[in-house]
């Protein structure tokens, strides 16, 4: 049985906001009410197409957030930034994150983006081998930080 053959993606809603937090929690191990209560709150200032969730028999299972943003580090307007995905232990390795990818990578070319940015630890195996399999490659931007 295919495991995506009852998810169902659709854009993120505000009312999701607890359940994204119990989502998170148990992916990080920390729970960050204020940082997702501000995210949603920014969200609607945002087009609908870029943040999403999946769910399963009516239950939220997965998220991830977009925006389209340009301009900031000279990168021109039409570029996308996946921010952040969240799948639910239980429904990890399902390809559910792919799929949420997949559709977000198509509503953002639809609505004119030619170019999808994110950012990924250099540790961190499986999430960069992740988006690779989804065909991300090393960009021209080069992180930098100061700690103080």
């Amino acid at each position: 049985m295919d495991p995506l053959e009852n998810v169902k993606i659709r854009s993120m809603r505000r009312k999701d906001l607890e359940v994204i937090v119990e989502i998170d929690e148990k992916v990080l191990g920390e729970r960050r009410q204020d940082y997702w209560e501000r995210k949603l709150e920014l969200m609607d200032h945002r087009s609908s197409q870029t943040s999403l969730v999946a769910e399963v028999e009516g239950t939220v299972v997965g998220f991830i957030l977009g925006e389209v943003s340009g301009w900031e580090f000279g990168v021109p307007d039409n570029i996308g930034w996946i921010e952040t995905i969240g799948i639910d232990p239980v429904y990890q390795k399902k390809r559910l994150a792919t799929a949420l990818a997949q559709e977000l990578i198509k509503n953002l070319k639809v609505i004119g983006v030619r170019t999808i940015y994110t950012l990924v630890s250099w540790d961190d195996w499986d999430l960069l081998q992740f988006f690779h399999a989804m065909g991300f490659t090393r960009g021209d931007m080069i992180n930098l930080e100061l700690k103080i």
